[in-house]
């Protein structure tokens, strides 16, 4: 993103901790937005499915006091922090468990997708489209390859993702925003320059985000989320290599 374009995102984005993740804030009935959808999705892999809508309501209570009930939690509906924590732990164990079987939050269509893939790299379909997840990556990780799969088809947009998540296009560091913001490491979009202050300094285990001042991509669990690259111009898996050269390396915490 050239630096006119960072400097007017910037204008669109709040001040927020750049390491923000899913469980840095506690959840309760009526709140919205990404961490909720997250809350949703994680609920929905350790068997209390909820609509995925990224409104806490009373479903999504009902779902919350069903899991504290089950895992001897106190039964308010609301998620703490400590309620955060066990959440990621069991949702991971319940993807490693099932071998990387299709959300149950899905849709029918969307659980025709080929399951998770053996091994620590996620593997492409054959048009590019569609990234597979390792069997073994976190819940996390593999809540980002879906997030980045649904944009995969959408043209690159000076600004895109920055004023808000769900846009028609994206430009670099809103398609990488877009990724991490579903694996729960990121509550507001951030541009290139913010990107280079996110999470923790250098590569990650699952996920690496590479930026600098007028350009920002991801590897997820070795591959690469740009939107330049060969071939069409927009958020698209690259399988080719890209040189880190001149980039800042940042990873989320944990992965």
């Amino acid at each position: 993103m050239p630096l006119a374009g960072a400097l007017s995102a910037l204008t669109l984005i709040p001040a927020a901790p750049a390491a923000a993740k899913f469980g840095d804030q506690p959840l309760a009935r009526g709140d919205s937005g990404r961490d909720v959808r997250v809350l949703q999705r994680w609920l929905g892999y350790v068997g209390h499915e909820t609509g995925v809508d990224g409104h806490f309501g009373s479903g999504t209570a009902k779902a919350v006091r069903a899991y504290e009930r089950e895992h001897g939690l106190r039964a308010d509906g609301k998620v703490s922090r400590s309620d955060a924590r066990d959440l990621r732990r069991r949702a991971t164990a319940a993807f490693k468990e099932r071998g990387g079987a299709a959300d149950p939050n899905e849709s029918a269509a969307e659980t025709e997708r080929a399951p998770a893939a053996p091994g620590a790299t996620a593997t492409l379909s054959a048009d590019g489209r569609t990234a597979v997840a390792p069997a073994d990556a976190p819940a996390e990780v593999k809540a980002a390859i879906e997030a980045a799969n649904t944009i995969t088809d959408k043209p690159y947009k000076y600004g895109g993702g920055h004023g808000k998540l769900e846009d028609s296009g994206y430009d670099c560091s809103g398609a990488v925003s877009y990724a991490l913001a579903a694996a729960g490491a990121l509550t507001t979009p951030l541009d290139s320059s913010g990107l280079t202050r996110f999470g923790d300094a250098g590569e990650g285990e699952w996920i690496t985000v590479y930026a600098h001042g007028s350009h920002a991509y991801v590897v997820i669990a070795g591959l690469r989320f740009d939107t330049s690259g060969k071939g069409e111009k927009g958020p698209r898996w690259r399988p080719e290599e890209r040189s880190p050269s001149g980039y800042t390396v940042r990873h989320p915490a944990g992965l």
